[in-house]
């Protein structure tokens, strides 16, 4: 199959890219940064190079996109340019060259403000029936990235899947405070439990989407690691989240001892993955339990692709659109 990966120079463009490759697939690569995965350097805004790139394109993955990071950088306009106009050219040029399905890249940052639960409150259960209100111009813009997405299904039949991913960015921590008081490393592993997903998984996530798109026609996923909570928890995790982990896991405190390491305190949400597992067939592997298994046995916790992709980094400038997706970062 001929699948056009937008954002191809970028944390998942490339994973997907490599994986393509290796599954007999043939990956077209558009980016504005050029790099061994990228066909084409070019910017989505540019509807001719977007109608370039689709020619004889059997599906789209759509990973490229402004984001986060980049508010402070970059102007509103710039958001809606790249993530709204980007995606509506890439819509209407994959429907006109009547392109079999289309995946498109979101975040669970599109929740925004409903992460956060009212002081005093239980954490916050968060499944793709949570009605999202963004807290930025990134959110509000992938919200109505989505929203055309699902137009396009509706109006012109072809099937488009929506992926939410959680974090998988290997970079630090964007807040200054987490930072300070936790290891890049200790921060990650602890967020395996409710809010992050390893890059392979995710890749697992998009291959997966391709296979079912056609069946299912319309859907939103959440991407993340499989949490071990239950509803219940959610009162308790709210207030003393290390006493709920270590009724799950009795033996982790003795291994983030070793390392020096703490639980949070506290968790405000949960990413509940069921219906991607249910619909999908997903089954991430690199999971809180997976992670304690490898630290237990001094092993790496990260998959190979994960490592193999490494980190990247945010492109600096003004340009259309990021080099990167993955950064799905919430403070």
């Amino acid at each position: 199959m001929r699948i056009l990966v937008t954002g191809s120079s970028g944390h998942l463009g490339e994973a997907l890219v490599r994986t393509l490759r290796k599954s007999g697939h043939q990956p077209i690569g558009i980016d504005i940064v050029p790099s061994p995965c990228t066909d084409h350097v070019s910017s989505l805004v540019d509807r001719a190079a977007v109608r370039a790139c689709m020619a004889h394109v059997d599906a789209v993955l759509h990973t490229a996109t402004l984001h986060k990071p980049h508010v402070d950088s970059h102007t509103r306009q710039e958001f809606v340019d790249t993530n709204i106009t980007g995606t509506l050219n890439l819509l209407e040029e994959a429907a006109a060259a009547g392109v079999s399905m289309f995946i498109f890249t979101s975040t669970t940052s599109a929740f925004g403000r409903a992460l956060t639960p009212v002081a005093g409150d239980p954490a916050v259960w968060i499944t793709e029936d949570v009605r999202p209100i963004p807290k930025n111009i990134y959110g509000a813009t992938k919200v109505a990235a989505e929203d055309l997405c699902e137009l396009f299904q509706r109006d012109t039949g072809m099937p488009c899947l929506i992926l939410r991913t959680s974090r998988f960015f290997p970079e630090q921590d964007d807040d200054a405070r987490m930072r300070a008081s936790y290891s890049a490393d200790n921060a990650k592993v602890n967020e395996l439990l409710y809010r992050r997903v390893d890059l392979e998984d995710v890749v697992t996530a998009h291959v997966l989407a391709l296979e079912k798109a056609p069946q299912i026609g319309f859907a939103r996923y959440i991407i993340s690691a499989t949490t071990p909570f239950v509803p219940a928890d959610l009162r308790e995790l709210g207030t003393n989240a290390p006493a709920v982990v270590s009724r799950y896991f009795p033996n982790y405190e003795a291994a983030y001892r070793r390392r020096g390491w703490t639980m949070f305190p506290r968790l405000d949400r949960v990413y509940v993955n069921e219906r991607a597992r249910r619909e999908l067939g997903w089954r991430p592997r690199y999971d809180f339990a997976f992670a304690l298994a490898r630290l237990e046995a001094n092993e790496e916790w990260r998959s190979p692709l994960a490592l193999a992709i490494g980190a990247k980094g945010y492109h600096p400038n003004g340009a259309s659109w990021s080099r990167t997706k993955g950064a799905t970062f919430v403070p």
